[in-house]
């Protein structure tokens, strides 16, 4: 019985344990930290091994395959141990993958990703495709193949999930944009993480899609620069495409293989450039799996959109409150900014992943009357910003960056949460920072 090592028991660990016990593997899970009280139960119910608060070397050493949670880096130890035996390593996407014959979406970008899988998914799932949705979001995409029977998986993916593929090959992928991020985890080289996201085409033949977004300076360059074997279908904003997307005046043109269909932006419930962007792409993808384009229209006029993503919570006394908690990087919050059209008191701050907040300077002296800092180390934000706006004021939480900020706002103004950082300083997640932020709203 080949033995299966599974480094890390998150959720994608515990899907990818779920599926190797049912395909025949001895498996054995092992997280440096400790275990979430609901992925031990599991495991305990599937009757997996596991350890908590260490890797023990002889166990982890001598397996025949490991599958690594995203969130660990290549260059600890016990990986490069691994890598040192010859043994190896892969994510969960690329595991689960041996084990379905699905038709695979791939999605991949430094924004936009969520929100454009969940139009995806939406529209496959309203033409009644039998589809699942995975990756960076709801269920492992190794326990949904283990337990389900889908013709169709719209999968999101991190740059760390592709960095831990070899075979796996998307019939459609999805590149939303590239903007840097994560530069901590790559030596601080964008060029590193820009290969990253590429490796979502590695696998792609002729009869696959790379949908890609044409306005984007750094995809068109590397593009230009290296071999696509997948078709290339662009959406732009900016100018008109021969087979792709664009934006014609205030109608969004689908034109694919001589078939042309087009709608307004004033029918979409999502508002914003971005937000046509991801628009364009789940409609193109939606075309090449031959849903009408009726139905797509019908669709996109009711998608409501993702939580912590430039999400309403509350007006109160005149003062708009928006989640955009999902923001963890500064092109994210630059979209953010831009869609504000209300004097702004923005909220921000967080684990710093290398961030460069000079682009957001003309937005800030345009939009923003104060910032509230929410993290721990704000030394950056102040020495960027400090002489922008009229008041900066730091904060400890969720609850008190609220009340600053309500106090700072009068009514016509909009609070925006756009914290163009990671969480994990004050908070688990930015689903957690998410929930506080809209928990302290509701209670003012």
């Amino acid at each position: 019985m080949k033995r299966l090592v599974i480094l890390g028991g998150g959720e994608s660990g515990v899907g990818a344990a779920i599926l190797g016990k049912q395909k025949g593997y001895e498996v054995f899970v092992s997280d440096s930290g400790s275990i979430a009280k609901k992925y031990k139960k599991v495991l305990l119910h599937h009757e997996i091994n596991f350890e908590e608060h260490q890797h023990s070397e002889p166990i982890v050493l001598n397996a025949d395959l490991v599958v690594k949670s995203p969130g660990i880096p290549d260059n600890v130890p016990i990986v490069r141990d691994l890598t040192a035996k010859k043994v190896s390593v892969i994510s969960e996407i690329e595991f689960a993958s041996y084990y379905t014959n699905a038709t695979i979406i791939g999605i991949t970008g430094s924004n936009g990703k969520t929100t454009t899988s969940l139009i995806t998914n939406h529209l496959l799932k309203a033409a009644n495709l039998n589809v699942g949705i995975a990756g960076n979001i709801g269920r492992s995409f190794a326990q949904q193949v283990s337990e389900q029977n889908f013709d169709s998986y719209v999968i999101e993916l991190s740059s760390f999930q592709l960095d831990g593929i070899i075979n796996f090959r998307p019939h459609i992928a999805m590149i939303t944009n590239i903007s840097p991020d994560h530069l901590d985890r790559y030596a601080n080289d964008f060029k590193q993480y820009v290969a990253s996201k590429f490796r979502i085409t590695k696998n792609q033949t002729k009869d696959d899609f790379l949908i890609y977004d044409a306005d984007d300076v750094t995809i068109n360059k590397w593009i230009k620069n290296h071999k696509i074997k997948a078709q290339l279908i662009p959406f732009s904003i900016q100018k008109e495409v021969n087979n792709g997307a664009f934006l014609k005046e205030d109608t969004i043109v689908i034109k694919l293989n001589k078939e042309e269909f087009s709608m307004s932006i004033s029918n979409l419930k999502l508002q914003g450039k971005h937000n046509v962007k991801n628009t364009m792409a789940g409609a193109l993808a939606s075309q090449l799996l031959n849903v009408r384009s009726q139905s797509i229209k019908d669709s996109l006029a009711n998608f409501e959109g993702a939580e912590h993503r430039l999400e309403n919570v509350q007006k109160v006394n005149g003062v708009q409150f928006i989640n955009d908690s999902k923001a963890t990087n500064v092109n994210a919050t630059f979209y953010a900014l831009e869609c504000m059209e209300q004097s702004t008191v923005w909220i921000v701050g967080g684990v710093d992943k290398g961030n460069d907040y000079e682009d957001l300077l003309p937005l800030v002296r345009e939009k923003v009357k104060a910032i509230v800092c929410l993290g721990e180390d704000n030394e950056k934000l102040k020495a960027i910003f400090y002489n922008v706006v009229d008041m900066m004021i730091e904060t400890a939480g969720a609850e008190e960056a609220v009340k600053v900020a309500y106090k700072l706002s009068q009514p016509g103004d909009t609070v925006l949460l756009s914290p163009a950082c990671a969480s994990f300083d004050l908070f688990e997640n930015y689903e957690d920072r998410g929930r506080q932020f809209k928990s302290a709203v509701r209670s003012l």
